[in-house]
């Protein structure tokens, strides 16, 4: 929202905006907005600002971290927007968050809820404003389905917010120190399908993306279900993490195992590292997700490669033996001893070391489950 600090309608580049060529000006826009919002169209950006206690500099830098657009002087914000400005200043104001983190905590919020409300009128209520009867168009049945929709969506989406925002406060407390509660030691995975590239030239359109979407909502929830975190899906990949690397290791094959059971979907392969992971606004950097990514590109087709690391991780945490050999000498121990063998649950193969861009030479292992057993 570009003005400058005098409140008039001239925007920072030298040009006045028309609010009267707002296209959010149609009827049915506009009673739509006010009935999403809860309030009228009362406030230019300045006056908003003005009304917040709050500087236009610092109210610009808010909208844009949000993801809005800028609208020069047009009177297009209601009191909510006021009342969020003053918030966030709030807690500026009261030592609980630098500027700085609160221009975070706005763009992080922007960015996901932009996606999620791009996703809910793309994919949720165009399936359900199709007209009822002959003559009626969309936009006469999508106010009263909103109308419907929108309390219980708002509770449901306060209510997933809270019960992931307990999740992660939780894996924080029980971090071992501070440093560890932004950069920590997580098992990262890259799945990607294969041949993807080849399908968008073959396939339609909308075959194509029922494809991509049948293979993130299986991801998603295979990857949920076995207690990891979807990090961020991108078409035909999808990055994923969890805290120990036998939990990793079992997504990643049963990512495989689901995926090659079904005709309609291409050949899957993992790559996976174990290491110190930078987190983010919820996404993760850093070597360890580098790593896992190249070792997804030089997997077999449906098989699974992790690091060095990742391999001694499940060694040390009894997931997986050093080699055969030594868990036939385990065996054997035990069953001289009357006890039950070792319960290994993966297998790890070693692979020929090769040179992997901008990481040296690493040397790869391929995981498998033990005795052919599933999930």
């Amino acid at each position: 929202m570009t003005v400058d600090d005098t409140g008039s309608d001239e925007g920072a580049d030298g040009r006045v905006d028309d609010p009267a060529a707002d296209p959010g000006d149609d009827p049915l826009a506009l009673r739509l907005e006010h009935l999403i919002l809860g309030a009228e169209r009362r406030y230019t950006p300045f006056q908003a600002a003005r009304s917040a206690g709050v500087s236009m500099e610092l109210a610009s830098r808010f909208w844009r971290a949000m993801g809005f657009a800028d609208i020069g002087q047009a009177k297009a914000l209601t009191e909510a927007d006021v009342l969020a400005l003053r918030r966030l200043a709030g807690l500026v104001e009261s030592g609980l968050l630098s500027e700085a983190m609160a221009v975070q905590v706005a763009r992080s919020t922007g960015q996901t809820t932009a996606r999620l409300a791009e996703w809910q009128i793309d994919s949720f209520l165009e399936g359900l404003t199709e007209p009822p009867e002959p003559g009626m168009t969309r936009t006469e049945v999508t106010y009263p389905i909103v109308e419907l929709l929108l309390p219980e969506l708002e509770e449901f989406l306060v209510y997933v917010w809270r019960r992931q925002l307990a999740a992660s406060a939780g894996r924080v407390v029980q971090a071992a120190d501070d440093d560890e509660m932004v950069d920590r030691r997580l098992a990262v995975g890259f799945a990607d399908l294969v041949g993807f590239t080849r399908l968008t030239r073959r396939m339609e359109e909308e075959e194509l993306g029922e494809l991509v979407e049948a293979f993130e909502t299986t991801a998603a929830d295979l990857v949920a279900a076995r207690g990891g975190r979807l990090i961020k899906t991108l078409g035909d990949e999808v990055l994923y993490a969890a805290d120990d690397a036998g939990t990793a290791a079992d997504i990643a094959l049963l990512l495989v195992e689901t995926m090659s059971n079904d005709p309609t979907m291409p050949e899957l392969r993992v790559g996976m590292a174990f290491g110190t992971v930078t987190t983010r606004m919820g996404d993760v950097f850093g070597t360890t997700v580098n790593l896992a990514s190249r070792l997804t590109s030089i997997a077999p087709r449906d098989a699974v490669l992790v690091d060095s690391a990742f391999a001694e991780e499940l060694v040390r945490t009894g997931d997986a033996p050093a080699s055969e050999a030594e868990a036939a000498e385990a065996a054997a121990a035990a069953e001289k001893e009357g006890e039950e063998p070792p319960g290994y649950r993966f297998a790890l193969q070693p692979m020929w070391q090769r040179p992997v861009r901008g990481l040296g030479v690493v040397e790869p292992w391929l995981l498998t489950r033990r005795n052919g057993g599933g999930a």
